[in-house]
């Protein structure tokens, strides 16, 4: 009689605990497995592509054998080939956006595709499909938020010389500005989990985006990782769409804007540096004159390095009041992270 009573007091709290918080998740009082803990998490490999028509199919191919349970998502952005007939043909889901560039396409990826583990990569057929379990195990087993597939060949002939150059020399000036030691930041191989997508704010527009998602994840110390991937050589018959000196352009404009953005303290500092400097160096000579004879010859001098450093004590202010901002802009972000569920506990494992 007494468990009679005592299942009975359960399951009356589980109802009271149903009607007083809806969201909250009672299975435990019922003896039962959650929903969540015993499904493997659903995992979608998203492909943004624009004219890939002549490679689309088989990395379609090759990502369905690696994982034979994903979700694959081709994304066409404003192809003027048939990429969305081969793809779709291929066993792929299609969708479409219409606004040019690599950043627009991952903002839409992320916003319409709902999994626990999202795997990005190009639709080229550059990267290695069978590392992407090993990217997703990351994820599943290790509890991190983003697993990049840093390309172990990058110097060989698979990669322009100019690009490969400009990707390192980028990694050097990344790792001096924001602190993070990533081995390839522009990897377009890469896995994240659910809360990471879900709060990643995904600004760029183009194929600068890389770098956001590297700057997004070194802003919240969010834990990532790197894995070695073969990459190899496009097919024949297919273009890149970069441009060295281009594309290494509108990088640098990023790395400004997003230093502006989370380093304000640092970047106004710099600039107060230089204006201070440029003062001093104007005013030196003034100094000596003064020092020799009591008098100010040059007036305009004096008034522009007056102007200079008080231009440099704004600058330095600015950067002081934009930095407060930046940090509890930085804690609403990890609020927002934090408040996109996980994946749960009981996971250990993911199956392929």
């Amino acid at each position: 009689m007494g468990d009679i009573a005592g299942l009975a007091d359960d399951a009356a709290l589980a109802q009271a605990l149903r009607l007083a918080f809806p969201h909250l998740d009672t299975s435990a009082l019922r003896g039962e497995t959650p929903a969540s803990a015993a499904r493997s998490p659903s995992v979608a490999v998203v492909i943004p592509c624009f004219n890939e028509a002549e490679t689309i199919a088989t990395v379609v191919a090759d990502f369905r054998a690696a994982l034979p349970q994903a979700r694959i998502v081709v994304f066409d952005n404003r192809s003027t080939d048939n990429t969305a007939d081969v793809a779709r043909q291929a066993g792929a889901e299609v969708m479409f956006e219409p606004r040019p560039g690599k950043g627009n396409v991952v903002r839409r990826m992320f916003a319409d595709v709902d999994a626990d583990v999202y795997l990005m990569v190009d639709g080229d057929g550059t990267y290695d499909a069978g590392s992407a379990p090993a990217l997703i195990a990351k994820i599943v087993e290790q509890r991190i938020d983003m697993a990049v597939g840093a390309r172990a060949n990058i110097m060989s002939q698979a990669y322009r010389s100019g690009h490969a150059t400009g990707n390192r020399l980028f990694n050097f000036l990344y790792r001096s500005l924001f602190g993070a030691d990533y081995g390839d930041i522009f990897s377009g191989y890469r896995a994240f989990s659910r809360r990471f997508v879900k709060s990643f704010p995904a600004l760029s527009s183009g194929f600068e985006i890389e770098t956001e998602l590297a700057v997004h994840a070194s802003q919240l110390k969010l834990p990532c990782a790197e894995i070695a991937t073969p990459y190899g050589a496009r097919p024949e018959g297919s273009a890149s769409k970069l441009r060295s000196v281009r594309d290494g352009l509108k990088i640098l404009r990023t790395f400004v804007y997003l230093l502006k953005e989370t380093r304000p303290a640092f970047f106004y500092g710099l600039l107060a540096g230089a204006l201070a400097l440029l003062a001093v160096v104007l005013a030196v000579p003034l100094a000596e004159t003064w020092l020799e004879t009591g008098l100010v010859p040059r007036l305009p001098t004096a008034i522009l390095c007056t102007g200079l450093m008080l231009l440099s004590g704004l600058m330095m202010t600015c950067g002081l009041i934009l930095d407060s901002l930046a940090r509890s802009r930085v804690e609403q972000k990890r609020i927002l992270y934090l408040a996109v569920s996980g994946l749960s506990g009981r996971r250990r494992s993911v199956r392929f």
